[in-house]
């Protein structure tokens, strides 16, 4: 017969799993499940697609930008003193990472790592405006400057 020792050990053990489970799936270590499930979420989910020319957009890549997320680019000084300056864009942190792909809104190519988008920078008083001339591949920034 079994002794009354391991029945009492067997229903410790079977009411600590169920306390286990309860507290894994229901209780207090809910929320740690639940908060590691939605970073895989994020992790997984693709960016949502923007217009290109909007704000808060990619050119490169048309990914929505979330505040404070900016742009890789190089802006160099006016030649002749006007408001409109040259530019180059390489992408924001997802096109350079290579989680999307790289497209020239102009020509529709796509870009490599190492190629830009040429575009020009119109300083206005309350936001810059960016106009997209082509890319590297279509636009030599060489030309530009003539």
């Amino acid at each position: 017969m079994i002794s009354y020792l391991q029945i009492l050990v067997f229903v410790t053990i079977g009411v600590f799993l169920l306390w286990f489970g309860y507290s894994l799936l229901i209780g207090q270590f809910a929320g740690i499940r639940l908060s590691w499930l939605e970073l895989q979420k994020r992790k997984n989910s693709r960016r949502p697609e923007g217009l290109p020319g909007d704000p808060q957009v990619c050119p490169v890549c048309s990914a929505h930008l979330d505040k404070g997320q900016l742009v890789k680019s190089l802006a160099f000084p006016s030649l002749t003193g006007g408001k409109d300056r040259l530019m180059y864009i390489s992408g924001c942190i997802y096109c350079l990472n290579g989680e999307r792909s790289r497209v020239c809104p102009v020509c529709g190519e796509y870009l490599h790592d190492s190629d830009i988008l040429v575009s020009r920078m119109f300083e206005r008083p309350r936001r810059n405006h960016v106009h997209v001339i082509g890319c590297s591949k279509c636009r030599r920034p060489s030309s530009l400057l003539r």
